[in-house]
Parts: C-alpha cells; structure tokens; sequence
C-alpha cells in the first residue's frame, strides 16, 4: 500500500468513492456531503493544487482519497467555543475530503493516510494537522480522537455549515 498524488485519469474513481461515501453519510442519516460537494470539479482544482491523494496497491488500484494541504485553511481563522491548540500564524496541515472504498472501510487505510500525512508534516518541521467534521459523523470523530486529535471547537464552513474542529500536534 502506497499513497501517491492523484491525476486526472483517477478522477472518476476518486469519485466512485466519494459517491460511495456520500451514500453510507446519507444511509446514516448525516447531513454531510449531501449537497453536492465534494464533486468532480473540486477533485480537479485539488489535483490541480496538488493536494489530491490515493492510495494504491501495487496494480495502481485506489482504495482511498483524500485532500491534504499547507495552505492555510480560512474557515479556520475564526473558532468558536473553543481555541486551536498551534497559533493560526504558524505553519500546519489540514486534511478534508477522506473517503475509503466501501469494500476497504475499516482496514487501517485512513489510519494509514494520517501517519502518512503526519510523517510529511514532520519532515518539514511543521507541528500540527488540523481537520474537521460534520457533529453527527460519529466515526471520524472516533478515529481522530483514537489518533490523538483534540477537540478544539466549531468553525462554520464557506457555505455556513458547522462543523467539529480537532487537531493534533507534533513534537
């Protein structure tokens, strides 16, 4: 298993996984990912930045996407209820848009994307990766605090949603 920058050629499998996600959100009665986004445009502008993930066996076959950035993330300017843990003026990660192959959920993949994000923060001497998630999406909250995530409190999305913000830091 290997993650590798995305291309334009994995676009309608990265897809194929986000729908897949999109439905079992949907399934569990989340209202997250259910108007739209993410879609095929936003993979391209992240493949584009080259902040799309995949990763792959040693066919090429994806299992899972996701976006990773050190680009500042501007919904995180503003917290609420609570407070992040790094200085926004310091450098940090972010992770959005992580969805696993149906058939491959619950197999270690997104523990394995984490690490492999985290190790890349560290070589760069970067102390932190923040993300965020829908209050009901239960499941990443359980996997982000089994990973050492802190719960830091509410930003609201671009399109005003509200969403659960965690982060964890490096030493």
């Amino acid at each position: 298993m290997q993650i590798r920058p995305s291309t334009f050629d994995d676009i309608p499998k990265i897809m194929e996984i986000i729908n897949d996600a999109k439905s079992l959100l949907k399934s569990l009665q989340i209202d997250q990912w259910q108007n739209g986004y993410p879609n095929a445009e936003q993979i391209e502008n992240d493949i584009k930045n080259v902040e799309s993930f995949v990763v792959v066996n040693s066919d090429d076959e994806i299992f899972a996407t996701s976006m990773f950035t050190l680009r500042k993330e501007p919904t995180y300017k503003i917290i609420f209820d609570g407070k992040w843990m790094i200085s926004e003026d310091e450098k940090y990660g972010v992770i959005h848009r992580l969805a696993i192959k149906k058939e491959n959920r619950k197999s270690g993949i997104a523990k394995f994307i984490f690490n492999q994000f985290h190790q890349q923060l560290k070589k760069q001497n970067i102390k932190c990766l923040k993300i965020d998630t829908h209050e009901e999406n239960l499941g990443m909250q359980s996997l982000i605090k089994k990973l050492g995530y802190q719960y830091c409190g509410i930003i609201y999305t671009s399109y005003g949603d509200k969403r659960l913000a965690f982060e964890k830091e490096f030493s």
